[in-house]
């Protein structure tokens, strides 16, 4: 159960912001698959060098994704896959939102229609 102090609620709404940002959503999909350099997740997001370093530098210090030395490259991966569970909850109820505004509206065009 959530406690409703700002104490406790406050690290839960910096959590939620470090998912709030376009690119890093992006660097979190792109290591779904596994973990990734720097240069493969500049390949897989399109986004630039600075830009990614910057958003898995807020991911790690989330605790969100880890740093694994290997060799001379650096792999960043997630921590905890739950991250994914998480983003699929949002994305379903944002479905079904979309769903019922789509259905107001064919009702709407239909009752301009008659």
């Amino acid at each position: 159960m959530l406690e409703n102090s700002p104490a406790a609620l406050g690290p839960i709404a910096d959590y939620f912001k470090v998912l709030s940002e376009t690119s890093r959503l992006q660097v979190l999909c792109s290591l779904k698959a596994g973990s990734k350099n720097v240069s493969e997740i500049i390949e897989a997001t399109g986004l630039g060098q600075a830009n990614v370093s910057k958003h898995l530098k807020i991911l790690a210090q989330a605790g969100i994704v880890q740093r694994q030395p290997q060799g001379v490259s650096i792999y960043y991966e997630i921590v905890d896959p739950l991250i994914f569970e998480i983003c699929e909850l949002v994305c379903d109820r944002l479905s079904i939102r979309l769903e019922q505004q789509s259905a107001q509206l064919k009702q709407l065009e239909a009752f301009r229609s008659r």
